[in-house]
């Protein structure tokens, strides 16, 4: 006789067993690791430029199927933490994900710092890392055939400026800088970039990271009364610099910030009126081309209230964008996936992206400058999205 634990026993295994093809019909996740700055000076950045991309690609690739390997629809799966801003904390978590954890993929930190940290590791462990976020002609020079870097390089961008401030009459310029690899690389940069220009660099000053005052050099600038202020600063500062200037009444006809300059909250912040005229690093916006409009929709209606920020936000995409090609046409193999990111001209959402070593070389150093409401490319001519303001108007 059958036991009524038998019948259920074999109910079980029959459930098993015709449950087991749909179990291995289920395709394995693609685990992709990153670190980010969640907590700490760097979250601003992190969290304008680059996590959120991140989460909104994940999102459309999945809503679509999964991540197209090689014809193979996988579903993403991030591992993430919060690196806390600090760099050892983010070498050790990258050192994890590649070394035990053995994720399939990795994405790259916030900022110039993080990334000159943890860019040894790409090679070491073999990973390809598209850096949407990292200035330092040190890092191409490391020549490590793994890590790329999406954003123009400080020669590209100051050579850029140089030449929009003589074909503007500018004569005279007075430079602040951040004292970090960033701040550093920049201004020499620009030195570079000057030289034979007609242009007299009459004041410059570098200030500390985490700078909470800066009027006293702002006022010394003022009564050299430059043609233009260039500041390589980060968001805090860039923020800081502009409220002080208005506060002690400098106001020349270029007044370049760097890095926050082209977020939403700078507008936001000073206001839409006394963003007007102010410049600073950007490439892109969402009149650059149909994707890029697409993307900048795509982002506000994912994060309500939230826009990409009109530089660093772009790079990030383009990076997800050349990352998904990749995989699509070599699959998960990483060293194949880095000789297609290595030899491919990428048609992207900033348009072309083509990497000599690490550096991109397709897209040249840009200028944007607040013009109601938007951050519009004005520099070089053939990439605008508006024409230049030549004479910034007064602080509001």
């Amino acid at each position: 006789m059958t036991s009524r634990r038998q019948v259920l026993q074999g109910a079980a295994a029959l459930g098993v067993a015709s449950l087991a093809p749909a179990i291995h019909a289920q395709p394995k996740p693609v685990r992709i690791g990153y670190a980010m700055a969640r907590t700490g000076p760097w979250t601003g950045g992190a969290q304008v430029s680059q996590e959120p991309n991140y989460l909104l690609w994940a999102d459309q690739v999945n809503a679509a199927g999964g991540l197209d390997v090689k014809g193979v629809k996988r579903p993403i799966e991030l591992i993430s933490s919060d690196d806390r801003s600090d760099v050892e904390t983010c070498v050790r978590t990258y050192e994890k994900l590649m070394g035990s954890d053995k994720v399939d993929l990795v994405l790259p930190p916030w900022g110039s710092n993080a990334n000159f940290a943890v860019a040894p590791l790409a090679n070491r462990f073999g990973y390809p890392f598209l850096a949407p976020t990292a200035l330092s002609k040190k890092l191409i020079e490391m020549k490590l055939p793994y890590f790329f870097l999406l954003l123009q390089q400080p020669q590209p961008m100051t050579n850029a400026l140089v030449d929009m401030f003589k074909a503007n009459g500018v004569k005279t310029i007075a430079c602040i800088y951040v004292d970090d690899l960033f701040g550093l690389e920049n201004y020499a940069a620009l030195k570079v970039a000057l030289q034979g220009s007609g242009i007299q660099m009459i004041e410059e000053k570098s200030y500390p990271s985490g700078v909470k005052d800066l009027s006293p050099v702002l006022r010394a600038i003022k009564d050299k009364n430059p043609d233009a202020f260039v500041g390589f600063t980060y968001p805090p500062d860039t923020i800081l610099a502009s409220r002080q200037a208005k506060e002690v009444g400098f106001n020349p006809k270029f007044f370049y910030a760097s890095v926050g300059t082209a977020f939403q909250l700078y507008r936001n912040v000073m206001t839409p009126a006394g963003a007007e005229g102010v410049m600073g690093m950007g490439s892109w916006n969402a009149k650059t081309s149909p994707g890029a409009k697409a993307y900048f929709d795509a982002h506000v209606k994912k994060f309500p209230g939230k826009e990409p920020d009109r530089w660093a936000s772009g790079h990030t995409w383009a990076g997800l964008e050349i990352l998904t090609a990749g995989v699509k046409q070599v699959g998960l193999d990483r060293k194949a996936l880095r000789d297609y990111i290595a030899n491919t001209n990428h048609k992207t959402i900033i348009g072309d992206v083509k990497f000599s070593g690490s550096e991109n070389i397709a897209t040249p150093g840009t200028v944007s400058q607040w013009q109601n409401g938007e951050f519009e490319v004005v520099w070089p001519t053939k990439l605008a999205t508006a024409k230049i303001n030549p004479n910034k108007p007064a602080w509001k």
